[in-house]
Protein backbone atom coordinates (compact mmCIF):
# COMPACT_ATOMS: atom_id res chain seq x y z
CA UNK A 1 0.00 0.00 0.00
CA UNK A 2 1.35 3.41 -0.94
CA UNK A 3 1.71 5.79 1.99
CA UNK A 4 0.82 9.44 1.49
CA UNK A 5 3.81 10.75 3.48
CA UNK A 6 7.56 10.17 3.19
CA UNK A 7 10.57 10.89 5.35
CA UNK A 8 11.42 14.58 5.15
CA UNK A 9 7.88 15.75 4.33
CA UNK A 10 6.34 18.63 6.23
CA UNK A 11 3.05 17.46 7.71
CA UNK A 12 0.23 18.85 9.83
CA UNK A 13 -1.38 16.85 12.63
CA UNK A 14 -5.16 16.86 12.11
CA UNK A 15 -6.34 15.07 15.28
CA UNK A 16 -5.21 14.44 18.83
CA UNK A 17 -3.37 16.52 21.43
CA UNK A 18 -1.06 18.10 18.83
CA UNK A 19 -3.87 19.06 16.43
CA UNK A 20 -2.92 21.92 14.13
CA UNK A 21 0.83 21.65 14.72
CA UNK A 22 3.25 21.33 11.82
CA UNK A 23 6.47 19.31 11.80
CA UNK A 24 8.94 17.36 9.69
CA UNK A 25 8.65 13.57 9.34
CA UNK A 26 11.71 11.91 10.91
CA UNK A 27 10.76 8.26 10.34
CA UNK A 28 8.01 6.28 8.64
CA UNK A 29 7.02 2.93 10.14
CA UNK A 30 5.05 1.28 7.28
CA UNK A 31 4.50 -2.04 9.07
CA UNK A 32 2.72 -0.21 11.93
CA UNK A 33 1.19 2.58 9.76
CA UNK A 34 2.83 5.23 11.95
CA UNK A 35 5.14 8.21 11.52
CA UNK A 36 7.47 10.03 13.92
CA UNK A 37 7.21 13.82 13.65
CA UNK A 38 9.85 16.23 14.89
CA UNK A 39 8.70 18.00 18.06
CA UNK A 40 5.27 16.31 18.18
CA UNK A 41 3.76 13.70 20.54
CA UNK A 42 6.57 14.11 23.07
CA UNK A 43 6.50 11.88 26.14
CA UNK A 44 8.80 11.50 29.15
CA UNK A 45 10.63 8.19 29.42
CA UNK A 46 12.31 7.14 32.66
CA UNK A 47 15.77 5.69 32.02
CA UNK A 48 18.31 4.01 34.26
CA UNK A 49 21.85 5.34 34.47
CA UNK A 50 24.03 3.96 31.67
CA UNK A 51 27.17 4.91 29.77
CA UNK A 52 25.09 6.85 27.27
CA UNK A 53 23.09 8.58 30.00
CA UNK A 54 25.16 8.51 33.23
CA UNK A 55 22.66 10.58 35.23
CA UNK A 56 19.59 8.54 34.35
CA UNK A 57 16.29 10.31 34.98
CA UNK A 58 13.60 11.46 32.57
CA UNK A 59 14.23 11.83 28.85
CA UNK A 60 11.86 13.45 26.34
CA UNK A 61 11.29 11.37 23.21
CA UNK A 62 8.99 11.65 20.19
CA UNK A 63 6.52 8.81 19.91
CA UNK A 64 4.90 7.64 16.66
CA UNK A 65 1.56 9.05 15.45
CA UNK A 66 -0.85 7.05 13.30
CA UNK A 67 -0.43 7.95 9.65
CA UNK A 68 -4.15 8.67 9.22
CA UNK A 69 -3.81 11.56 11.68
CA UNK A 70 -1.43 13.59 9.50
CA UNK A 71 -1.68 15.35 6.14
CA UNK A 72 1.17 16.68 3.98
CA UNK A 73 1.44 20.48 3.79
CA UNK A 74 1.06 22.02 0.33
CA UNK A 75 4.33 23.86 -0.42
CA UNK A 76 2.55 26.75 -2.17
CA UNK A 77 -0.46 27.49 0.04
CA UNK A 78 1.11 26.17 3.31
CA UNK A 79 -2.13 24.30 4.10
CA UNK A 80 -2.68 20.60 4.74
CA UNK A 81 -4.01 18.78 1.71
CA UNK A 82 -4.84 15.26 0.61
CA UNK A 83 -2.57 13.53 -1.90
CA UNK A 84 -3.24 12.21 -5.39
CA UNK A 85 -0.82 10.39 -7.70
CA UNK A 86 -0.35 11.36 -11.34
CA UNK A 87 1.75 9.78 -14.07
CA UNK A 88 3.25 12.30 -16.49
CA UNK A 89 3.98 11.76 -20.16
CA UNK A 90 7.67 11.11 -19.45
CA UNK A 91 6.72 8.20 -17.18
CA UNK A 92 7.35 9.76 -13.79
CA UNK A 93 4.89 9.18 -10.96
CA UNK A 94 4.32 12.36 -8.94
CA UNK A 95 2.53 13.13 -5.71
CA UNK A 96 0.23 16.11 -6.09
CA UNK A 97 -2.19 17.86 -3.79
CA UNK A 98 -5.90 18.08 -4.47
CA UNK A 99 -5.33 21.60 -5.87
CA UNK A 100 -2.75 20.21 -8.31
CA UNK A 101 0.46 21.53 -6.71
CA UNK A 102 3.34 19.06 -6.98
CA UNK A 103 4.78 17.75 -3.70
CA UNK A 104 7.52 15.45 -5.01
CA UNK A 105 8.45 12.90 -7.64
CA UNK A 106 7.85 9.40 -6.31
CA UNK A 107 9.75 7.46 -8.97
CA UNK A 108 10.45 7.23 -12.65
CA UNK A 109 8.42 4.41 -14.22
CA UNK A 110 9.87 2.28 -17.01
CA UNK A 111 8.28 2.39 -20.44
Amino acid sequence: MALHVKKGDTVEVITGDDKGKVGKVLRVLPDKNKVVIQGQNIVKKHVRPSRKNPQGGRVSIEMPVHISNVLPVDPKSKKASRVHYKIDGDGSKKRTTVDGAEISVVRKLKK
